[in-house]
């Protein structure tokens, strides 16, 4: 069964009835912003949003669903107290408009890529350690066998990273799925386990001191940089600190920027979570990074295992299968090592 005519099996929509041919839909005038529209409806659950989304006013996207319905012939959403959610009906419509979609951005990018001579476009995303650990590596390898194809990478959180690849985005990602997520909707693989530490600068009161490693008790009082609230990594770390009884630290900076996090580090006592990966690359730089220092404490942090997340039943590209095979092998030369 072709993409295309998956739309037209739309489970609990008599699409063979007198109303409906084989094309019923196209001929009662079912667009491509129709599609974009109820993704976006679903994505967002606000129609404000998904207006924004196809960038037309409110009430065109109303008038846009209210055609959608009568070419359907079945509600396709509800109001909520904070907006709209899909019914069963526009759940299945979204579902096939996603992966139609998602054939016509391969079917340009394919296009694209037949014009200029190029090897191929890779999307992908990670959160930062396996970014840093497993990603570089295997871009190196790609770089060498297969010069032609074009890596675009994001670095996020797991929660956007997860949503983008729904969004069809990223071929895959290198992430966790967030809670709030159905986790039927991927194929995940676990590849390996997040290691975090503190860093400080060169200079740091803590570093100076001769009786071994910091304790939480020691560093509360420290001013902290922390990822954003909700983040993986501040949640393991508040965690440890709450199964110890030890007060959280009060004075907070919160940033997503790696680049912001080193600055506040180096220039004052504040103390940063970040992935081990990444503070073994800062601590070997020769540049203002090389003041980052790991601090020596008394306790782990372990971070909750990343997984390769591809959509189920979406098939990855020819460039994006060969990414992502490398990344595996990496994975698994490193566990082995």
């Amino acid at each position: 069964m072709t993409i295309i005519s998956e739309l037209f099996s739309l489970e609990h929509v008599d699409i063979h009835s007198d109303n409906f041919g084989d094309d019923g839909f196209l001929r009662a005038g079912l667009k491509l912003n129709h599609l974009r529209m109820i993704v976006a409806i679903e994505d967002s659950g606000q129609i404000s949003a998904a207006a924004e989304v196809l960038n037309i006013s409110q009430p065109a996207a109303s008038r846009m669903l209210s055609d959608m319905e009568s070419i359907v012939k079945t509600p396709l959403y509800e109001r909520v107290a904070r907006g709209v959610v899909l019914t069963t009906f526009g759940e299945a419509l979204a579902r096939r408009a996603r992966k139609i979609l998602l054939e016509l951005r391969e079917a340009s990018r394919e296009i694209g890529e037949l014009k200029s001579g190029k090897g191929g476009s890779v999307f992908i995303g990670a959160v930062t350690a396996p970014a840093m650990s497993l990603v570089v590596p295997a871009i190196n390898t790609v770089r060498k066998t297969f010069p032609g194809i074009e890596v675009n990478i994001q670095v996020e959180t797991s929660n956007v990273l997860a949503r983008e690849l729904l969004a069809a985005r990223h071929d895959f990602i290198i992430s966790r799925i967030p809670d709030d997520l159905n986790p039927r909707l991927f194929e995940v693989r676990e590849i390996g386990v997040e290691k975090a530490c503190l860093i400080v600068r060169s200079r740091h009161p803590l570093l100076k001191k001769k009786k071994g490693p910091s304790s939480l008790a020691e560093i509360k009082d420290y001013d902290w940089v922390f990822q954003p609230p909700g983040t993986l990594l501040r949640r393991t770390i508040e965690d440890i600190f709450l199964s110890r009884a030890v007060r959280l630290p009060e004075n907070i900076v919160n940033t997503s920027s790696l680049l912001l996090t080193c600055a506040i580090i180096c220039e004052t006592d504040a103390i940063a979570p970040v992935a081990v990966d990444v503070a073994q690359f800062l601590a070997s730089q020769s540049s203002n990074a090389s003041d980052v220092r790991i601090l020596p404490i008394d306790f782990e942090i372990n971070v909750k295992p990343y997984s390769l997340i591809t959509v189920r039943e979406r098939a990855l590209p020819p460039s994006a299968r060969l990414l992502y095979d490398l990344i595996l092998e990496e994975s698994i030369r490193q566990a082995e090592g």
